[in-house]
This record gives structure tokens, sequence and C-alpha cells, in this order.
């Protein structure tokens, strides 16, 4: 499976993109744990005022066990995109394997009140950084 160096996907105007680092200092190999962080910046490339309600992410392990993830906004915000606005910020993931992935989608909704999803790309996070096939 090819994932890029900076995972990116396009929703009706909504760019993610997402940059992934292992953090050792955080990690416990010996007790399977494996830190890493995620940086995500959305960018509203639309003409349409959007806000972002939920999350609902995807975790997958190494090892094959899946985790969803479900709540309101990202890092206790919903933030509000005029268009050509970004927001971005910095989350952390611990999985019990030293690789895994993550996707999902943000649910957006428009200042008409119409509701949709945009896509967050599918990314790895890898105690040896970022693999190529």
């Amino acid at each position: 499976m090819y994932i890029p160096l900076m995972p990116e996907a396009r929703t009706r105007g909504i760019k993610v993109e997402v940059e992934t680092q292992y953090v050792p200092e955080q990690s416990h190999p010996e007790k399977d744990y494996y830190f890493f962080s995620y940086h995500v910046t959305l960018t509203n490339l639309s003409e349409e005022t959007v806000q972002l309600l939920t999350r609902h992410w995807i975790i997958t392990h190494g090892d094959g066990r899946v985790e969803e993830v479900r709540g309101p906004g990202v890092v206790g915000e919903q933030p509000t995109l005029e268009p050509g606005e970004s927001f971005d910020y910095t989350s952390f993931c611990p999985l019990n394997t030293p690789q895994g992935t993550m996707e999902g989608a943000y649910q957006m909704v428009t200042d008409e009140g119409e509701a949709f999803d945009a896509k967050i790309p599918l990314f790895q996070l890898s105690k040896e950084g970022v693999t190529y096939h």
C-alpha cells in the first residue's frame, strides 16, 4: 500500500493535510506502547464558510486491531473557516504496535446548514518513519 509523505484529501473544497512523527520520549516499546503525534492542516478552498462539528477516526494497529473514535470538534475546538482560511492543530495517538494507520472524516456544516463529511486521508504511523511501497 502506498501512503504519500504528506497525505492530503479534498472534499467540497476542504483540503485536509497530515504530517506524523514518532515520539520516542513518550513511548515504551518494552511495554508495547508507541506514541505518535500528528499535525493536521485544514484549508477552506471553497466559496462557502464552513464549521467543523465532529471528528471520526479509524485507527488500525499493526496487528490489525481497529479502534474508532468519535467526538465533538478537534482539540476542544469547533473552528469556523471562511473561504481561504486555514486551521491547524497537533494531537496524539498511542498504539500497541510500532506501526499503524489512521483515517476518517470531519463532519462539516455550511452557513446554510448543509452537513457533509470532509475526508481525512489514510496516513501511516511508524516508529521507523513513513515507508513507500
